[in-house]
């Protein structure tokens, strides 16, 4: 791949640089005013805790924490694999012992 289409690809994961080294030590700290409006507008403090939802809050965390859905899938895929297996071939041979 050429580096200017790899340059392009990574353009959008990559910040764009505001602050040089050389803008930092000439003392000019007013054209470092996009960098302060941006990080003034951060949320302060610590992030809010997610409210427990969908199926691994309500089955595998908390208080009610259960190995029991997991237990469950496997028997279901058990069951259902022995079914496939009769309908397929066991039921052929139910009635002819050798």
């Amino acid at each position: 791949m050429q580096p200017s289409l790899i340059r392009r690809q990574l353009g959008g994961l990559v910040p764009p640089k505001i602050a040089s080294p050389t803008l930092l030590s000439a003392g000019q700290g007013a054209d470092l005013s996009p960098l302060v409006d941006f990080y003034s507008k951060l949320p302060k403090g610590s992030a809010p805790t997610s409210s427990a939802r969908g199926i691994k809050a309500r089955i595998f965390t908390g208080k009610n924490a259960s190995a029991s859905p997991i237990v469950i899938t496997a028997l279901a895929l058990f069951g259902l694999g022995y079914t496939i297996d009769y309908q397929m071939h066991l039921k052929h041979h139910k009635n002819h012992a050798h």
